[in-house]
């Protein structure tokens, strides 16, 4: 699946809200024709949450392995016909890499760099990786991270080991399209920032989130999509700041046209609601795609930190040049990890395979939909 994408350079210049000179770096996905002039097509985008390995997900990957280093590809393999056949896959890597077997899990992570390959496998194109795990080994994390991805050939956003680095916006090719992939988090754990690096991690900051999103709109992206580890962990419900926030990026518009075109929210551990918010999608959390067994605030192993969704949206080319790119679908497809097995479950697959779990797929779908998602054309897909 490593080949299935590939990466191109791209001759695009922006200002990011520091002001500094940016480029762009395209990447497309061969073997997709070109749109005619005739017939425009537009693209789907499918995107998943935190992938989060404990101690006992390092130990699972190192079975699969065989006793040859860490497989993630197994784990993946339940979701890999929903990933692998959209235009563009995003997912949000949580944790930083460590090197020569000195991988931890909970509280301070450095996850095996076999991660990286077993994404790119399962057919995702790029990940955010800005979280409140971002500086669990400091700068050398960031680096050994970003080095695993480029080497699996999958984009990343969020972080960053250079300061050029930190002001290129991620371009990347969805069909006909280019979509720019931003990502903030609230927090690294109290970490501070390296000596000198104050660009490594982007924080959220409203102003800045905007103004990068029209640095990327400035360097020819069609489709901004803005990843955001947020939220309150545990909390089924969206809390204040997501609620504030959404609205004041969703309101942001140069022009008439939106400057970000839909958000990806992250950190909660559990599934939260989609929402149109002023016209955009906004998912305030897709929940644990990849993660052990989980403990709420209370002590108490709570199934809700293994169950997430994976947005799946389909966007057509606006009828004139300058215009938005509308989603003219939009689909959640519930998911579960299951711990004794290690294996993410496509729910829907399951359930249509006679597995018994019709509540956890039910009890996804109504958090999904409390804020109204349906009236604006939400569905369940498979």
């Amino acid at each position: 699946m490593i080949a299935r994408r590939r990466q191109i350079a791209l001759a695009l210049t922006a200002v990011l809200a520091g002001g500094a000179a940016c480029q762009a770096h395209e990447h497309e996905a061969p073997g997709h024709p070109a749109p005619s002039a005739a017939a425009p097509r537009g693209f789907t985008l499918v995107a998943s949450g935190d992938v989060l390995p404990h101690s006992s997900i390092i130990d699972r990957a190192r079975f699969d392995g065989g006793g040859k280093g860490y497989d993630f590809r197994p784990m993946l393999a339940g979701i890999e016909p929903v990933v692998a056949r959209a235009d563009l896959a995003l997912c949000h890597m949580e944790t930083v890499y460590g090197a020569n077997g000195d991988y931890t899990g909970y509280p301070t992570f450095k996850s095996p760099p076999e991660v990286a390959r077993g994404l790119a496998a399962t057919g995702y194109d790029g990940c955010s990786t800005a979280s409140n795990h971002s500086l669990d080994d400091g700068a050398e994390g960031i680096l050994r991270t970003l080095d695993a991805l480029d080497r699996a050939g999958v984009r990343h956003a969020g972080s960053a080991r250079t300061e050029a680095e930190a002001r290129t916006v991620t371009v990347m090719r969805a069909g006909p399209a280019k979509v720019a992939h931003l990502a903030y988090t609230y927090d690294t754990n109290g970490f501070p920032l390296p000596q000198g690096q104050p660009w490594a991690v982007n924080l959220i900051d409203e102003n800045k989130i905007v103004a990068d999103a029209r640095a990327a709109r400035k360097a020819g992206a069609d489709v901004v999509v803005v990843s955001l580890h947020w939220g309150t962990e545990w909390q089924d419900a969206p809390d204040d700041r997501q609620l504030t926030l959404a609205r004041a990026l969703t309101a942001a518009r140069t022009g008439t046209r939106p400057d970000i075109d839909l958000i990806l929210g992250t950190h909660a551990h559990v599934p939260q609601a989609y929402e149109k918010v002023n016209g955009t999608w906004v998912i305030y959390g897709m929940g644990d795609q990849i993660a052990g067994e989980m403990y709420n605030y209370q002590g108490v192993q709570d199934p809700r930190g293994n169950e997430s969704t994976l947005g799946r949206f389909t966007f057509a080319p606006p009828a004139r040049s300058g215009e938005r790119w509308r989603v003219t679908k939009a689909e959640f497809v519930p998911q579960m990890f299951d711990v004794d097995a290690g294996r993410v479950v496509n729910l829907n697959r399951a359930i249509a395979e006679g597995a018994d779990m019709r509540g956890v797929r039910d009890r996804i779908r109504q958090v999904v939909l409390s804020r109204g998602a349906a009236k604006d054309g939400l569905t369940m897909g498979k």
